[in-house]
């Protein structure tokens, strides 16, 4: 009888078999949707949408296509990426990544400002070129290589190709209408691949909501005309066999074929909570697909996926567990923390004082759509405890800094220390829900270091406080269906933050963050 021996590691919350079958989805977990994914050789890339986030387009490295490290972002400096002042849900908007002649290419669009563009560069984990801005409009672009031509696809007036010179941008033809899906709403990101003497058009239609599906279309020609797949749409949950399955919303794919020759697709899906609300954004899940030779691509069989696939994978490579918390001795903040829009680079400080955060507050407010002091990461886990030791000095009335649950300028909840006109310290409880704002506790407190912690689950956010460290009290709690996507609407995720801001444009407050922990899983 043969020993079967099975390494076990814990990635993200999710546990992995090395050199086993089967993975957990989703494979990169929390606010990280749109997946693009390119390969060189046996290296993996992947890029997701970023929106009103500084710095934009996350992009992570794989061996697998199921473990995946972050490695940083396609847009770093502010010349790539304008934000200013941007809407909630508005700035970047679904990236796509090609590797061409030992170059990497990442298109995208930044509806708050100049449109589709793309950056490249030899080295993705390093810095990424200045933008090359293309002039066609829609959103979700895709870039397609061959024979030497460079092709820029997008969805304006339905699925629309053009050829460009990829060294300046410049359309070479005009875009051509190539098709407009099945006849569901809103037909969007287009990806085209060419297999067996087929170009495939891959695309997304019905919303990125409940209805959402991947629909696909083939042609002998780059330009077609393209034929609709019988079978469409190739993977949805809006059917009945998925209507109970814990993953929902599932579209905007993109093919890869991996290096033994399999294929397989990464997409997005969310995974709802309390009463069918979810709050921790478009996540991005993978699949397996078979794709015989002159036939149309199916996916996982019945174009349907779970949280448990027990498929064969590519042999699965260890990668360095994550490490959710720090301690601020870093030189620098990690890939996992973003600034809402450009940030004011003035107002953060990791040397000021040694280990520790420094946030200098402004008078820019989290209710503002605008840069706040305010330096989040995503909310991975449905359980999950995020914890933070903190002191607030010089002080006034009106000044103020904690930690925040933040999905959106209209929704937030936020456990903040304040100075009183008397001087004293004030812990406070705050909802902020559209135009009601509700303050749901109030404790005065010594000076000092004080310890915030909330604790979430699949209905609620928890909040306590400490004074030592060891012993939390309970404040309050409150259903986490209120910074949902269903209930405020837009695209993004809930992020943990930590802020200072003030009601007085001279304030000389700041605020020191000593630690920041995150544990995935459920608290005792």
């Amino acid at each position: 009888m043969k020993r079967i021996i099975f390494l076990l590691i814990t990635i993200g919350g999710c546990c992995h078999f090395l050199n086993a079958q089967g993975y957990k989805n989703p494979v990169i977990s929390g606010f990280h949707p749109d997946p693009s994914v390119c390969r060189v050789g046996d290296d993996y890339y992947l890029v997701t949408s970023s929106f009103e986030y500084f710095p934009g387009v996350p992009i992570f490295h794989s061996k697998d296509l199921i473990n995946w490290t972050k490695i940083g972002h396609c847009l770093t400096r502010p010349s790539q990426l304008k934000l200013d002042k941007c809407a909630p849900s508005a700035g970047i908007y679904a990236p796509t990544i090609r590797y061409h002649e030992g170059r990497f290419y990442m298109v995208t669009t930044n509806v708050s400002g100049g449109g589709n563009f793309y950056v490249h560069t030899d080295n993705p984990a390093g810095e990424w070129s200045e933008p090359v801005f293309v002039d066609q409009g829609g959103i979700d672009p895709s870039l397609y290589f061959e024979d030497g031509k460079s092709y820029f696809v997008s969805n304006q007036n339905g699925i629309t190709i053009c050829e460009i010179d990829i060294k300046t941008g410049k359309k070479l033809t005009k875009g051509q209408t190539v098709w407009n899906g099945t006849g569901g709403r809103y037909p969007e990101a287009p990806h085209i691949y060419k297999k067996d003497g087929w170009y495939y058009l891959l695309i997304s239609e019905g919303g990125t909501e409940y209805g959402h599906k991947i629909t696909i279309a083939r042609s002998r020609d780059v330009y077609g005309p393209y034929e609709s797949n019988p079978a469409n749409p190739i993977l949805t949950h809006i059917n009945e066999i998925a209507q109970s399955n814990p993953i929902q919303g599932t579209g905007h794919g993109d093919f890869i074929q991996s290096h033994d020759g399999s294929w397989w697709i990464v997409f997005l899906g969310f995974r709802p909570q309390s009463l069918l609300h979810h709050v921790l954004g478009r996540e991005t899940f993978l699949a397996p697909v078979r794709w015989d030779a002159n036939a149309w691509p199916v996916i996982n069989g019945n174009g349907t996926v779970n949280i448990d696939m027990n498929v064969p994978t590519l042999p699965l490579q260890a990668v360095k567990p994550h490490d959710f918390s720090t301690s601020f001795d870093e030189v620098k903040l990690g890939a996992d923390w973003n600034y809402l829009r450009n940030p004011f680079m003035q107002k953060y400080s990791l040397t000021e004082k040694k280990g520790s955060l420094r946030l200098k507050a402004t008078w820019v407010s989290l209710d503002d759509n605008d840069s706040p002091t305010f330096i989040g990461r995503r909310q991975e886990h449905i359980d999950f405890s995020a914890s933070t030791a903190m002191s607030l000095d010089n002080a006034k009335s009106g000044d103020e800094a904690g930690m925040t649950i933040f999905y959106s300028s209209q929704a937030h909840y936020d456990l903040s220390l304040k100075k009183t006109e008397k001087g004293k310290n004030k812990l406070v409880l705050r909802y902020k829900m559209g135009m009601l704002s509700h303050t749901a506790s109030e404790v005065e407190i010594p000076s000092g270091k004080i310890y915030l912690k909330v604790e979430g689950n699949k209905d609620f956010y928890s909040f306590y406080y400490s004074l030592d460290g060891k012993e939390f009290k309970f404040l309050d709690k409150i259903n986490i269906w209120y910074l949902s996507s269903e209930t405020n609407g837009g695209f993004t995720g809930v992020y943990i933050g930590l802020y200072a801001a003030s009601q007085n444009k001279s304030t000389k407050a700041s605020a020191d963050f000593d630690s920041f922990t995150y544990k995935p899983g459920k608290m005792n």
